[in-house]
């Protein structure tokens, strides 16, 4: 396992054509943010990126009381809570996780640190479906039986006990 280092460390932009950028890692070597800093009370931070090159950019601003130029308004009411968000995640399919274990041990580490750690984008949720899906390379169900109400033929297939679980 790689050690993980503080700070940010740059992309190393890969062209896929058609102005698709991607940042390459690999086993030796994966970019990563600086940690994660709530702003100061009445201020706020913006992450960006763009086909220009701009990678979860950060900068900072402070939020006005009134409008001073013409253009966009957000207004931000913090006394009106309308849901919570338990956090931010993606989904784990057949396909990603076929192309993840396709990867050298010290790969994936890599990969799953700048998913799920500090120096990454500090996922903390998965979404894994349940069978197969549009991202599985066949067909498959838990219960193929008619009328098995009670599911007594239910078995995970192979693509959950070596891909998910």
């Amino acid at each position: 396992t790689l050690p993980c280092l503080p700070g940010a460390r740059p992309c190393i932009p890969k062209d896929f054509g058609h102005g698709s950028l991607v940042c390459a890692c690999s086993a030796t070597y994966c970019d990563t943010l600086d940690p994660l800093v709530l702003p100061a009370p009445g201020s706020y931070v913006k992450y960006e990126s763009s086909k220009a090159g701009k990678r979860l950019e950060r900068s900072e601003g402070r939020f006005q009381s009134r409008l001073q130029s013409p253009g966009l308004l957000l207004t931000v009411n913090i006394s009106a809570l309308y849901q919570l968000v338990k956090g931010f995640g993606g989904s784990l399919s057949d396909a990603a996780a076929m192309n993840i274990l396709k990867l050298s041990r010290p790969a994936q580490d890599n990969l799953l640190r700048s998913y799920f750690s500090e120096s990454g984008i500090e996922y903390n949720l998965v979404r894994v479906p349940m069978a197969c899906s549009d991202f599985s390379v066949r067909p498959y169900s838990y219960d193929d039986v008619p009328d098995d109400y009670e599911l007594k033929h239910f078995r995970l297939v192979d693509e959950d006990l070596k891909m998910k679980v």
